[in-house]
């Protein structure tokens, strides 16, 4: 928690934005706009492209006008350098998909956080699932590092990361010993070995990217697939997923979770604050997604 206006200060105008690139695909301002007119703030919240290492610019050309920030690929990591103070989360994932924007005697201030690990943990909880003790996470980059902490939040006794490139998931292996969990690392190009285990498995990858070969049938009818992408929908994975006859979990569910906790953050500064009459804020931010066009 930061030093920050609780709900009944909270201004009646305010600018944020969700950044990144690719960001026109993004379901983020449908989500917080329903969100912010929920609760009867007459905020903006906007979609603007940065590139990766674009993000420091921006930050220097904002106004006094700013409440916050959604961040997306590639610059939740390029934020930490960026940031006065980062929350627990984004300490140990190294990576911050928040930014809350305050003042401190005239000065600006940038306070970052990271949702997504809250937001994975709640979505899987909405599915009935609360506990783990096998996951996979497909992936390498600031999500997966999210999912690993998740998976610690699960109880999990192992992790398995599945890489394009194997060496680029080895922070992974410490942050799981940093966690509590014991990390391995596999080329993705394993994904088909018959007797592979996990109760769960997140997949990280990028939308329209997937391992070549499928995960064995049993493991897909049995364990459940978490696909954080959700454009296009559904992806290779999860249809393949659905073709064994297995469960998946969208990457909407995801968004919308962590987007939440995201509003929390911006209106009072804490993402343990529940939001007034919370129940009906989500209601409203899930109605708004299920409103937009489903992207093939």
């Amino acid at each position: 928690m930061v030093d920050s206006p609780s709900f009944a200060e909270a201004p009646a105008e305010a600018r944020l934005a969700v950044l990144g690139s690719p960001i026109a695909h993004s379901q983020s301002p449908a989500l917080h706009r329903a969100a912010y007119a929920a609760l009867g703030l007459d905020w903006r919240y906007d979609a603007i492209d940065v590139p990766a290492g674009g993000l420091a610019d921006f930050l220097g050309g904002l106004g006094t006008d700013w409440r916050g920030l959604s961040l997306t690929m590639p610059l939740k990591q390029e934020a930490l350098g960026q940031l006065d103070s980062v929350d627990k989360l984004a300490t140990v994932t190294g990576a911050a998909n928040t930014v809350l924007i305050g003042a401190n005697d005239g000065r600006r201030t940038l306070h970052g956080f990271n949702t997504d690990v809250t937001g994975l943990v709640r979505a899987l909880a909405d599915a009935g699932m609360r506990s783990a003790r096998r996951v996979s996470v497909l992936g390498a980059g600031a999500t997966a590092a999210s999912a690993v902490v998740a998976a610690a939040e699960l109880g999990a006794e192992t992790v398995e990361v599945l890489a394009r490139t194997p060496a680029k998931a080895a922070p992974l292996v410490l942050l799981g010993r940093n966690v509590g969990v014991v990390v391995s690392v596999s080329s993705w190009a394993g994904t088909s070995e018959p007797g592979r285990d996990s109760d769960l498995v997140i997949c990280t990858l990028p939308g329209g990217v997937t391992p070549r070969d499928e995960f064995p049938a049993e493991l897909r009818r049995r364990a459940l697939l978490f696909d954080v992408s959700y454009s296009p929908w559904p992806s290779e994975l999860a249809s393949s997923w659905l073709r064994a006859g297995g469960t998946v979990i969208s990457g909407l569910e995801l968004l919308l979770q962590q987007a939440l906790v995201q509003v929390r953050i911006f209106v009072a500064g804490d993402p343990f604050e529940p939001l007034p009459d919370e129940d009906a804020v989500l209601a409203a931010m899930r109605g708004a997604l299920a409103r937009q066009p489903v992207k093939e």
